[in-house]
């Protein structure tokens, strides 16, 4: 069984057909000019971050960029259309964090194209979502079978649009 990581919890927020796809090795983000677009902002952006912070690698997850001295997590994402699963994602970087001893972790959300930051904090009740999260998507990758499309207007824009619609 494969380990669950950060790409995975966001995309069970998103998308479970995506999220079996991508976990079972078929990867579309290559051909996709809004994956290539927010790639770009991420490393065009704050190019400051890689002197102030640190990355971290843990279990199955690396953080690009977190600040120990203040114990923050640093996410940029391109668009907030799918906020939900992006705090979802900086919430399991900060459960994983806790799991290794490190307490007290917030994170921020960064949408530099918004100028727009959310905060991020991990609950007691987020904590027993993650864990049924997990489950979850052990169970949806483990599956033989493909989800459905969602046919949803998130799916117009998401690198496996040709591959679902075609």
């Amino acid at each position: 069984m494969r380990h669950i990581t950060a790409t995975l919890i966001n995309l069970y927020h998103v998308c479970s057909r995506e999220l079996w796809l991508h976990a079972n090795e078929i990867r579309m983000e290559h051909t996709s000019d809004i994956v290539t677009e927010g790639k770009l902002i991420g490393e065009n952006t704050y190019l400051q971050r890689p002197d102030r912070y640190v990355e971290v690698q843990i279990d199955s997850i690396k953080i690009d960029y977190y600040d120990p001295k203040s114990k923050v997590v640093h996410e940029i994402k391109k668009s907030n259309k799918v906020e939900a699963a992006h705090e979802a994602q900086v919430k399991y970087y900060i459960y994983k964090l806790k799991l290794h001893g490190i307490e007290g972790v917030t994170g921020i959300i960064e949408y530099p194209t918004l100028r727009h930051t959310t905060q991020v904090e991990l609950t007691e009740a987020d904590i027993l979502d993650i864990e049924r999260w997990e489950q979850e998507i052990k169970d949806i990758i483990g599956s033989e079978d493909i989800p459905k499309v969602i046919n949803k207007p998130v799916c117009k824009r998401c690198s496996y649009f040709e591959f679902c619609y075609s």
